[in-house]
């Protein structure tokens, strides 16, 4: 069956194989629009009319230990970024209480670095303690914890960790030598295990096939996060991607992207995370067809568009904003 039959003939209850993904991905893209609709009824029926905004705060920013080929704060980049081993009170509470004044979803934070120490742990779990009196919905992004330290961190009130498999196992190896794919894998099931919400997701652009990304969202369908995050290339100078030639993306290429992994997680938030602003600019009312999250001021080391600005798009499209508390 082609993807076009496939489209045509499609229902929910119907569970996506790899050689069907691998039809979807190639999709023509004058067939595009089927592919969005079809996105479309399940984003509808699962999430309605609402679109939920994250913030993202960068705790620990810099002098990480990975090599990452894509991250500014990679050991091997010589990204022009602010480094520091832990952002003030006073900033992360003011980011805080951005969430709460606009109705944010929730609060992102994120640790660049792989390991930390059971101090560092207890640390950050009481500043967690502190923002969960505000009524936060706090993700954090963290490396690989210790069970010892996952469980301090889900006492302290954290809701959900944010942990992605950026690409799959055979591509792994060319954006990561420093820790591998499986070791990804081990962590977010120990995770899962101690009952944490998860989040998890990759960055398409770094010259990944088709069937890498279809291998990676089928291990993500397999964990079921709660949320998938998608993020597209933005190449930083001083990185090793960011140096190297790259083929730029199309928009048509994201949306499939998208709507597949949406097909496969109905249920899931789908956030379109890192490039919204610049691969889908112009494009927003098809990309709100099919994805219920996006983040508002920034990636970490990169900035995005503003909250307010954000909050006017979505209401112009016709769209509502909610609080996650909500919806849960």
């Amino acid at each position: 069956m082609n993807a076009r039959k496939l489209l045509d003939n499609y229902c929910e209850e119907h569970i996506l194989n790899r050689e069907e993904i691998l039809k979807l991905l190639s999709l023509p893209d004058y067939d595009i629009a089927a592919l969005i609709e079809s996105a479309h009824a399940l984003r509808k029926k699962y999430k309605g009319n609402k679109v939920h905004i994250q913030l993202l705060t960068n705790v620990r920013s810099g002098n990480c230990s990975q090599d990452c080929a894509y991250c500014a704060q990679s050991c091997r980049s010589s990204a022009d970024i602010e480094k520091y081993d832990r952002i003030s009170d006073e900033q992360l509470f003011a980011d805080d209480l951005l969430v709460k004044e606009h109705s944010l979803s929730r609060h992102c934070i994120g640790l660049s670095g792989i390991h930390f120490s059971d101090d560092e742990i207890a640390e950050l779990a009481e500043r967690i303690k502190t923002m969960k009196e505000n009524g936060t919905h706090i993700c954090c992004s963290i490396g690989f914890l210790t069970e010892k330290q996952a469980i301090m961190l889900k006492e302290a009130g954290l809701d959900r960790i944010n942990h992605n498999l950026n690409s799959s196992l055979r591509f792994y190896p060319q954006i990561c030598s420093t820790h591998t794919y499986e070791q990804r894998i081990n962590n977010l099931r120990m995770l899962k295990s101690i009952g944490f919400e998860l989040c998890c997701g990759g960055i398409i652009g770094m010259g990944e096939s088709n069937e890498d990304i279809a291998d990676m969202l089928l291990d993500i369908r397999e964990i079921s996060p709660e949320s998938v995050p998608i993020n597209f290339l933005l190449p930083i100078k001083g990185t090793r991607l960011g140096d190297g030639e790259h083929t730029p993306l199309s928009t048509a290429h994201c949306l499939k992207v998208l709507c597949t992994a949406r097909l496969m997680l109905p249920r899931a938030d789908i956030r379109c995370a890192a490039g919204r602003e610049v691969y889908f600019s112009g494009s927003e009312d098809m990309l709100f067809k099919v994805v219920d999250s996006i983040f508002a001021q920034g990636y970490l080391t990169e900035k995005g568009q503003g909250i307010n600005d954000t909050v006017a798009l979505i209401r112009s499209l016709g769209y509502d904003t909610e609080i996650e508390s909500e919806v849960h």
